[in-house]
C-alpha cells in the first residue's frame, strides 16, 4: 500500500508485527502509529501471544516520521485509543516480551521504538541516528531517558547532542542493541529468540518484566512528565518551522534558537 501499513502474523505463541512501508523507507504515517499502538495491544491483552516481534519489510527499519503528514499544512490528526498500549511506552507499556528486529536505517523514533521493547537484534548494516535537533526540535519518545538507561551519560549525550549517525557495532558496545548478526538474519534470529522467551513460564517473564519496569520507572516518570515541556518549547519554535520547511524543500536547515 502506498500510504504504508502495519501487518501481523501469529506464530505460534509469537505476534509478529511487521512495518510495511519500504516505498518510503518505512516512515510512518499517523494511521501506522495508530495501527502499531492496535497491535501492540492485542499483544497486551490476548493471552495466546506470549511474546512481540516488532520488525520491518525491505532494507531499512524506519527513516522516521513522515514529517508533512505529521506536521504539514495537511497534517492528520489522528490519536491513540483510550486504553490502548503506546507504542513509545510512555503512557501505558506492552506487560508482554519485545524483540525488536532492525536493519539499515534506523533514525530518530525508530530507536525510540525499539527502546520502548526489551532485547533489540541489529543487522550488521544497521545504521543509527537521533536527529531531532538538527531539526530543530528534541526526542519525543523517550529517547532523553532511554538512551541514558541503556548507554549512559557520556554515551547517551555523545549521540543526543552530535545527532551523529552510528553503525550496529557501536550501539552494541554501548547497549542500545543486544546482538548483531548478518544483514538479512536479523528477523530469523528475532524469531528464534521470541521462541525461546516463548518457551518460559509466561507469568515468570511477565512478572519479571513487571518488576525490572516498576523499578526504572520512579527515574522514568520525571522525565515523561518533563515531555509536555519540551513539545511546548520546540513544536511551536521558528526552529521547527525551518526544520519541517528545510525537510521539504531538501535543504540544510538554518537555525536560529528562537
Amino acid at each position: 500500500m502506498s500510504e504504508g501499513q502495519i501487518g501481523t502474523e501469529v506464530h505460534g505463541h509469537v505476534l509478529k508485527i511487521i512495518i510495511a512501508n519500504a516505498a518510503k523507507k518505512n516512515a510512518f504515517t499517523p494511521a501506522m502509529m495508530e495501527q502499531l499502538s492496535d497491535a501492540l495491544t492485542e499483544l497486551h491483552h490476548n493471552e495466546a501471544y506470549r511474546v512481540g516481534v516488532v520488525c520491518a519489510e525491505g532494507g531499512d527499519f524506519t527513516a522516521g516520521l513522515d514529517m508533512p503528514k505529521f506536521f504539514g499544512p495537511t497534517a492528520e490528526k489522528r490519536n491513540t485509543k483510550d486504553g490502548n498500549v503506546d507504542p513509545f511506552g510512555l503512557n501505558k507499556r506492552c506487560r508482554k516480551p519485545i524483540v525488536t528486529a532492525v536493519q539499515g536505517i534506523v533514525y530518530t523514533i525508530g530507536i525510540e521504538l525499539m527502546l520502548a521493547g526489551d532485547i533489540v537484534v541489529a543487522a550488521d548494516d544497521a545504521r543509527f541516528c537521533q536527529m531531532e535537533a538538527r531539526r530543530g526540535i528534541a526526542p519525543l519518545g523517550g529517547a532523553h531517558f532511554r538512551f541514558l538507561s541503556r548507554a549512559g551519560w557520556g554515551d547517551a549525550m555523545y549521540h543526543l547532542f552530535l545527532c551523529d549517525e552510528f553503525s550496529a557495532q557501536r550501539a552494541h558496545a554501548i547497549g542500545l542493541v543486544q546482538e548483531v548478526v548478518p544483514a538479512g538474519e536479523q528477523i530469523e534470529r528475532a524469531m528464534t529468540l521470541a521462541a525461546m522467551i516463548a518457551r518460559n513460564a509466561p507469568l515468570g517473564i511477565q512478572v519479571t518484566k513487571e518488576a525490572a519496569a516498576n523499578y526504572v520507572e520512579a527515574g522514568e516518570a520525571a522525565a515523561i512528565a518533563y515531555i509536555p515541556k519540551i513539545r511546548d518549547r520546540v513544536l511551536g519554535s521558528a526552529d521547527a518551522k525551518e526544520g519541517i520547511r528545510s525537510f521539504i524543500e531538501r535543504r540544510a536547515a538554518v537555525f536560529e534558537g528562537r
